[in-house]
């Protein structure tokens, strides 16, 4: 079944990617419907704060840092708009990209590390999100199935626990999330210049997907909303997976939310209700203005939720 109508994907591919209706004709599955819109749309950096970016416009949000002797990124964008990120890095800072951080496998987040693994970069990843880089894999929602990346464009660097590096006169805080987005999904704080990076773990302003499939669940999702607010401080900037850099009264709406969409959804299945049934109660119907306008709308939401309930 397909659950994207036309005007869906379109919406979806201008407000997910950070990108105009202009190039966001439709394609054919919401996989290579953002792929398209990735190589045709620019890549925008914001300067947040202490050095700190945010690269916008090939898929999910791209963090960077630049020192005296190349950048640090925090994941790697689609591949197709490699130009356009280099670009984009070249007015962030000179010099190569010496370090990556995968957030986790989602095409949208990885698939440029070849690239940047083939220009000389160290890519570091959760060992569940290089596993599921080396898997064959079917995301129904995206029309798509994943199949294994090369050996040489894996991540090349397996962050088991925790991890500290310095980079730039910063101090860089690597944490793991318990499954939540996936099972493999990693938070990077910039210390120095208080920002925390999400990835999918937080979608500002819109509803996530939540990978049932590569781990995740919508319990997993609430915990990592959770863990969240314990790392943003109340000036702290969010970058999250995908919409507009946010901050910590952003990061309770996201958490408030799904904990009152889990509930709805868990009282309706715990009534013996078809996935179909709860679906056409529109559980989400107060949300869906705010949070139901871009890639995730609120059916395939509840959806989602309804698996993990």
């Amino acid at each position: 079944m397909n659950i994207f109508s036309k005007k869906t994907v379109v919406q979806a591919v201008a407000l997910f990617a950070g990108l105009s209706f202009a190039s966001a004709e439709v394609q054919g599955s919401p996989y290579s419907t953002i792929n398209a819109a990735a190589a045709a749309d620019p890549v925008k950096s914001q300067r947040l704060r202490g050095g700190v970016f945010m690269l916008s416009g090939s898929g999910g949000n791209i963090g960077v840092i630049a020192g005296p002797n190349g950048l640090f990124m925090v994941d790697a964008g689609i591949s197709i708009s490699r130009s356009k990120i280099e670009a984009a890095l070249r007015s962030v800072g000179r010099g190569p990209v010496r370090y990556v951080v995968d957030t986790h496998w989602h095409w949208d987040h990885a698939d440029g590390n070849g690239w940047l693994r083939r220009s000389g970069a160290t890519i570091l990843a959760d060992p569940h999100t290089r596993h599921r880089l080396m898997q064959t894999i079917r995301v129904v929602e995206w029309e798509h199935t994943f199949t294994p990346a090369a050996a040489r464009d894996l991540p090349n660097v397996v962050v088991a626990g925790n991890k500290v590096m310095h980079f730039a006169g910063e101090t860089i805080h690597i944490r793991h999330y318990q499954p939540g987005h996936t099972d493999g999904d990693l938070s990077v704080y910039f210390q120095k210049a208080d920002v925390l990076q999400t990835g999918d773990t937080f979608w500002n302003g819109m509803y996530p997907f939540i990978d049932y499939v590569g781990g995740g669940g919508i319990n997993g999702a609430i915990r990592a909303a959770n863990v969240n607010l314990t790392l943003a401080g109340p000036r702290t900037l969010v970058i999250p997976g995908h919409g507009h850099a946010g901050d910590r009264a952003k990061l309770v709406a996201f958490r408030d939310m799904l904990v009152s969409i889990r509930g709805s959804v868990r009282a309706l299945k715990a009534q013996g209700r078809t996935i179909e049934q709860v679906v056409a109660a529109k559980p989400t119907a107060s949300f869906d203005a705010k949070w139901g306008q871009a890639l995730i709308n609120g059916d395939l939401f509840t959806r989602l939720v309804y698996r993990g309930v």
